[in-house]
């Protein structure tokens, strides 16, 4: 994408009204206003809110807004033009229940209250093979989600790495967290339902390959701190490398 047509998908996210974009004023060491208030300020409901973290295009959360009208959506990114594609889309169909915030999840507490949160999906996040506390489902991240998620709220991740997807269990298993299903190959073994049979840009892409996507679902509230598993991933690392992201 050239730099033109950047400028201006960055102007038309101005005009998107389902296109939250918080100066970072606004959400470090401080909350912002709508905290609390998604419901009532963005919605004008109280219906679920779901959040999908590092959306990209906004493919998943579109998805699964237009599959089920009863809860909100909410797409969260730090890139403004991936996040254009989903922002119209949601505009120009007129989704009541989507919308979008172009931020780093890093600061994902400072925009959702205690319980605002009912449940949260990975899809096809980047494994970062070599930076364990990076991964979306790294301690550190899962202690900032349970500030938000109600009590049994879930976690979805859905992934081509079989890394990322083995470290997260190993997280899981280590921290007592209950594990409501995982399986590595969910189109191979018939497990891709309605919620798992949405496929975005990357995922078909990896389907293509012969890659299998897999699946974990996991509750991760608890008052115990978290703890980074003591795990050898080596076994997975070639896998990741067969489907790195371009």
């Amino acid at each position: 994408m050239g730099s033109k047509d950047k400028l201006k998908r960055f102007a038309e996210n101005e005009t998107f009204a389902c296109l939250l974009q918080p100066r970072t004023a606004e959400v470090l060491n401080t909350n912002h206003p709508i905290k609390g208030h998604w419901g009532a300020q963005m919605f004008h409901n109280d219906n679920p809110i779901v959040l999908e973290l590092g959306c990209g295009k906004g493919e998943y959360t579109v998805a699964l807004a237009e599959k089920f009208p009863e809860r909100n959506f909410i797409g969260i990114d730090i890139k403004g033009a991936r996040l254009w594609k989903g922002a119209k889309y949601a505009t120009e169909n007129a989704l009541p229940n989507v919308a979008f915030i172009r931020t780093r999840i890093e600061f994902i507490t400072s925009l959702f209250a205690s319980g605002e949160v009912s449940e949260i999906w990975i899809t096809f996040a980047d494994p970062q093979e070599k930076k364990a506390r990076k991964r979306l489902t790294a301690p550190g991240f899962l202690n900032r989600y349970n500030q938000i998620l109600a009590e049994g709220g879930i976690i979805h991740l859905k992934t081509d790495s079989r890394l990322l997807h083995n470290y997260t269990l190993q997280v899981a298993t280590v921290n007592d967290l209950p594990v409501l299903m995982h399986d590595e190959d969910i189109y191979g073994h018939g497990l891709a339902n309605e919620l798992l049979s949405i496929k975005t840009f990357y995922e078909q892409s990896f389907l293509a390959k012969g890659i299998p996507i897999t699946y974990l679902a996991f509750r991760p509230g608890t008052k115990k701190p978290l703890v980074e598993p003591d795990w050898d991933q080596t076994p997975y690392e070639q896998s990741y490398k067969t489907s790195t992201r371009n």
